[in-house]
C-alpha cells in the first residue's frame, strides 16, 4: 500500500515537473528575442506624438494619420502582426523604448551621434533637412550661427533644441509644431528649429502666416526608427530593414511621402 501511494506521489512530481519545464520553456524562446515576442503576441507596439503634422496626427474626424503612421501599419503587415500605436509627448517616447513599453518609435526621430550611443537604429526611411524659421519682418536672423543670444522654441530634448543650444540660442520647451510656430509669430521667441518639409506643410495648411525660412541646414539629417539596444532586439532592426526594403523596392515608401510632403523625402539625395 505504501508502495503504491509513493509511486503515486512520485509519478504527480513527474507529471508537474514535466509541466513546469513545459510552461516555462515556453516564454523562455521569447524572452531573449523581441521579434519573437512581437511575433508571439501578435501586436506591434509603436510609440508617437500624434502632433506633429505630416508626420503623426489626428484628421478632421480624429482618426490618427500621417506618414508615419503608414510606415509603422505597413512594417507591422510585413512582420505579419497587428500595429498598436501609442500616443504620448515627445520626452516620453524614447523613455518608453528603454523601459520596454514600447517596442518602437516611428516620429521622424532624425539620427544622431548621442541617440545612436543609447539606442538601436534601423535603416533610414527618409532624408530630410533642417530649417532655422523666423517671422517674416526679421532682418536680424539669416544664419543659424544669428542665434546666438537670440531665443528659440522647441520640444524638450529634440535635435533642433540641441542645435538651437549649440548655436547659443535660449529654448523654451514647447510640445507642438503649431504651438512653436505661434510663438514665432506673436514674438514671443526669435525662431524655431524644424524639419523643413513640416514647415511646408504647415504654410500649406496656413499661407497667411508671417514667416520665412531663414536658413537650411546644407546635409540632409538620416531619419530612421530606434529601437532598444540589445542583443534582444538585433533579430527585429533586420526584420524591419528587411520590410523596409522591400516597401522602397515597391514604391509604397515613395508614395506615402508624396502623399503627405508633396515631395519624396523616402529617397536619399546623395544618390541622386
Amino acid at each position: 500500500m505504501k508502495k503504491r501511494v509513493f509511486a503515486a506521489m512520485l509519478a504527480a512530481m513527474l507529471l508537474l515537473g514535466v509541466l513546469a519545464g513545459c510552461s516555462a520553456a515556453q516564454p523562455a524562446a521569447a524572452d531573449g528575442d523581441l521579434l519573437a515576442q512581437i511575433q508571439q503576441r501578435g501586436e506591434l507596439i509603436i510609440a508617437m506624438e500624434g502632433v506633429w503634422a505630416p508626420w503623426t496626427y489626428h484628421d478632421e474626424n480624429d482618426q490618427l494619420v500621417g506618414y508615419d503612421v503608414e510606415v509603422g501599419q505597413m512594417i507591422a503587415d510585413k512582420l505579419g502582426v497587428k500595429a498598436t500605436f501609442v500616443e504620448g509627448d515627445w520626452t516620453t517616447l524614447l523613455a518608453g523604448v528603454e523601459s520596454g513599453r514600447y517596442d518602437m518609435v516611428i516620429n521622424g526621430v532624425e539620427v544622431d551621434d548621442e541617440r545612436k550611443a543609447k539606442y538601436s537604429f534601423t535603416d533610414p526611411y527618409c532624408y530630410i533637412r533642417t530649417a532655422l524659421i523666423v517671422r517674416d519682418d526679421n532682418n536680424t536672423i539669416h544664419t543659424f550661427e544669428d542665434l546666438a543670444g537670440k531665443t528659440t522654441a522647441n520640444s524638450i530634448d529634440s535635435t533642433y533644441m540641441t542645435l538651437a543650444e549649440q548655436y547659443g540660442a535660449t529654448v523654451s520647451g514647447v510640445d507642438s509644431l503649431d504651438q512653436t510656430l505661434e510663438m514665432v509669430l506673436s514674438g514671443r521667441v526669435d525662431a524655431t528649429l524644424n524639419a523643413d518639409v513640416s514647415f511646408y506643410d504647415y504654410m500649406n495648411v496656413h499661407p497667411e502666416a508671417a514667416l520665412k525660412v531663414a536658413a537650411l541646414t546644407d546635409d540632409a539629417s538620416l531619419v530612421a526608427i530606434p529601437v532598444r539596444k540589445e542583443a534582444a532586439t538585433e533579430s527585429l532592426v533586420k526584420a524591419v530593414n528587411q520590410a523596409l526594403a522591400e516597401l522602397r523596392e515597391e514604391g509604397k515608401l515613395s508614395e506615402a511621402a508624396i502623399k503627405y510632403f508633396g515631395s519624396d523625402i523616402s529617397q536619399d539625395p546623395q544618390s541622386n
